[in-house]
This record gives structure tokens, C-alpha cells and sequence, in this order.
């Protein structure tokens, strides 16, 4: 558990899949007394993906306050980002898959974003993946959300104050 008073305004958590990104994420907020915010970027379109959100949700309680934001994310983190609230951002991966399969401009939405996490009051925990570990993708659309993915993750990385990688259920901090 990190004290409140040693809270970093910004904290981005990394890693691959089913690493424990999340759950180390949430951990963060032990001991916070203010509100707990969870903007979740995930849409459900199959049974599978709506019993994995309901099992972050069991697992989080009610002590959180879900909001379900698959696009705005600027807007919603600055809608968060007041009243003392401790805000978790779950995930940056999926939202930049939501932007791209939009076909949204993903150069002035990823500029937003930088932009509002930037101006921050905090403590705001951002949690992506980590997708360049692995071989190139074979087509087009995976080679440019890889790309898009750890550009984004490297723009984070430059403004958080605290950067982790979660391996195996281990936090590695790397800022």
C-alpha cells in the first residue's frame, strides 16, 4: 500500500494479459480516503467478455464506482478528477482499440488524452497493456494498433510520475 500523502498524481501500469495489472492497480487505492472511481473502456459483444467485466466488477465491490466509457475517456477522466477521487483507468488498450475500429482520428484523441491526464490533479492510475513483447503481428490493422499501442504507452510513460510493469502478479517499478 502506498500512504495518500506519497500518492503520485499519475501512475501508468503495464504488462501483458492476465499479468495483474489490474488487481495491483486497485491495490494502489488501499487506505484512500476519498471517492473510487473505475472507468472501465471495455465493451461486451460476446457471453465471454460480459463474464469477465462482471467478474472485474465482483472482485472490485462496491466501494467502487463504475463508469463505463468506451471512447470519451478524456471526459470521463475529467469528470473523475475532482472531490478527492482516486481514479483507476482500465484499460488504455482497449479504449485505443474502440478509437481505431471507429476509425476515429487516433492522433488528435491520443493528443486529448495526453492533454487531460496531463493536467491532472490525481492520483489517476492508468493500467495498458504491453504489446510489443511479442512477434510482428501478420496483418495491417494488428501491426498499427502494436504501434499506435506502444507509442501511446511511451507518451504515458514521459508524463506519469510513476511507471510499473506487472509480471506474473509481480509490480516491477521502472519510474
Amino acid at each position: 500500500m502506498v500512504p495518500l500523502m506519497t500518492q503520485p498524481r499519475l501512475t501508468l501500469i503495464l504488462g501483458g494479459a492476465r499479468s495483474g495489472k489490474s488487481t495491483h492497480g486497485e491495490s494502489l487505492a488501499d487506505g484512500h480516503q476519498g471517492p473510487l472511481v473505475y472507468i472501465a473502456t471495455a465493451q461486451a459483444y460476446d457471453g465471454e467478455m460480459t463474464t469477465r467485466i462482471a467478474a472485474h466488477v465482483a472482485r472490485r465491490g462496491a466501494v467502487w464506482r463504475t463508469v463505463e466509457e468506451p471512447l470519451d475517456l478524456p471526459g470521463a477522466i475529467m469528470a473523475a478528477d475532482k472531490d478527492g477521487s482516486f481514479t483507476l483507468v482500465d484499460c488504455i488498450t482497449l479504449w485505443l482499440t474502440n478509437v481505431l475500429l471507429g476509425e476515429h482520428d487516433v492522433a488528435a484523441r491520443t493528443s486529448r488524452l495526453l492533454e487531460v491526464v496531463g493536467g491532472c490533479t490525481g492520483p489517476l492510475v492508468l493500467v495498458s497493456n504491453e504489446v510489443g513483447l511479442g512477434i510482428v503481428p501478420e496483418n495491417a490493422l494488428a501491426r498499427r494498433f502494436r504501434d499506435e499501442a506502444g507509442m501511446l504507452n511511451q507518451k504515458l510513460a514521459q508524463v506519469a510520475e510513476r511507471v510499473v510493469l506487472v509480471t506474473a502478479g509481480l509490480p516491477l517499478q521502472l519510474k
